[in-house]
């Protein structure tokens, strides 16, 4: 192994950093006393909010990726909640439809559980067409997905939750680096929207790792790990062991952490998938045919649509006023000849902005950009098109925005009560 293995090998009844291990009886008795205050005052704070897994073990998780600081930890928990609410994250599983292209193409899949039964996931990373699957979705539905699969993973905690009788809050991953080439690291918007999806998960679906095996990678991705390392919690970075291409080594270490029932035949164990074409071998990812790219056909403007100048070295804002709570806001716009910086904010009422939308340049004027938020509060909401990294072009947007009401059933509709911007 030429890398160096981040964390000693540890079996599933040893604590991790001194505070995890395989029952809720052990993680309590080796919280030491100030801990236990945290957690307790912890729970106090929070129990006004809506939690889907109210366990202690779901607590810690929290204050353990803010080390125990319960001002921070319950900030992080409230922020991360509204951040499910505006991006209607719960339910959607059941709500949301992803792009066949990512159910069929995205490199990562649930196999079977450890031994301790954290769900075990494989994740071809180096086997993934991931500019083919950059050109064939947009970058919302993109991470999305990357939260869809995050949602998966808190099921399968429920489901190996059962199978143990006790709480499972985490996952062992086989994160498997064999054909990674430069050109996938060298590809600009998959580090972007990789680093992206690292901080949304990082905020919201904390200490979910147990452990995290990398495996055959090549020495070029030294070059990837030390773009992702500054993005992650030193916890994370803790649970990271990496291997070469020496299989009898990285499959010995597998084996102790995985049964081989569980473990698929390529990575040391036995298991098989009897849907593949070669049973021993787990298909995970591969090429995207270039049917599925997105057709860029440049947008044209709609008899609806308002024109808006946004002179070189300028911004333009849209104001927003909600006076109902879990209203849609919605926009579809595009520019004539450019690119053009966007993002979406609410006012706090200290005068902070609370962005939904982060900034960053659409590629508008290739493609129409569409979508929606739920607004969560009432209040000023900032819809804002940023020129200022132009020192030489104007940009012309064509927009319309609107604010509608959220059905609060599927077969409810509203009459009158959406209001069109323009």
């Amino acid at each position: 192994m030429f890398f160096q293995q981040l964390q000693s090998k540890r079996n599933c009844v040893k604590l991790q950093t001194s505070i995890f291990s395989s029952n809720r009886k052990m993680i309590l008795s080796q919280l030491n006393d100030s801990q236990r205050i945290a957690l307790k005052q912890f729970k106090g704070n929070v129990e006004d909010c809506k939690l889907a897994d109210p366990s202690d073990e779901y607590l810690l998780t929290w204050l353990v990726a803010r080390n125990f600081d319960v001002t921070q930890s319950e900030k992080m928990l409230r922020r991360s909640l509204e951040w499910r609410e505006e991006n209607s994250i719960d339910g959607m599983l059941h709500k949301w439809k992803p792009p066949k292209v990512l159910l069929e193409y995205y490199p990562m899949k649930v196999v079977g559980h450890d031994k301790c039964y954290n769900p075990l996931w494989i994740k071809g990373f180096g086997q993934a067409d991931w500019r083919g699957l950059l050109h064939s979705v947009n970058k919302r539905d993109f991470l999305r997905y990357v939260c869809y699969i995050a949602e998966q993973g808190s099921e399968e905690f429920r489901k190996c939750s059962q199978l143990a009788q006790r709480p499972i809050t985490s996952s062992t991953f086989i994160i498997d680096m064999e054909g990674l080439s430069m050109k996938q690291i060298a590809h600009r918007p998959l580090r972007d929207i990789g680093l992206e999806a690292i901080k949304v998960l990082e905020a919201n679906y904390p200490e979910v790792i147990r452990k995290a095996f990398i495996i055959n990678a090549p020495k070029l991705f030294t070059m990837v790990f030390s773009i992702v390392k500054p993005f992650l919690h030193q916890m994370t970075l803790d649970k990271i062991n990496i291997f070469g291409f020496d299989k009898k080594e990285w499959s010995a270490a597998l084996l102790k952490e995985i049964d081989a029932d569980q473990l698929p035949a390529q990575y040391g164990g036995t298991l098989t998938d009897l849907k593949a074409s070669d049973p021993s071998k787990f298909t995970i990812g591969g090429e995207v045919p270039k049917s599925n790219y997105l057709k860029v056909v440049k947008p044209s403007t709609k008899s609806y649509m308002t024109s808006l100048l946004v002179s070189k070295g300028n911004k333009k804002k849209l104001e927003f006023q909600i006076a109902t709570t879990n209203s849609l806001l919605k926009w579809e716009f595009m520019t004539e000849e450019a690119d053009i910086g966007f993002s979406i904010y609410y006012l706090k009422a200290n005068g902070e902005k609370g962005y939904l939308v982060t900034p960053e340049k659409i590629q508008s004027h290739l493609m129409m950009e569409v979508g929606e938020i739920n607004c969560t509060r009432v209040g000023t909401y900032i819809m804002e098109f940023d020129n200022s990294y132009s020192y030489i072009r104007s940009k012309n947007v064509w927009y319309r925005v609107v604010i509608d009401l959220i059905p609060t059933s599927p077969t409810q509709e509203f009459e009158g009560e959406s209001t069109t911007h323009t």
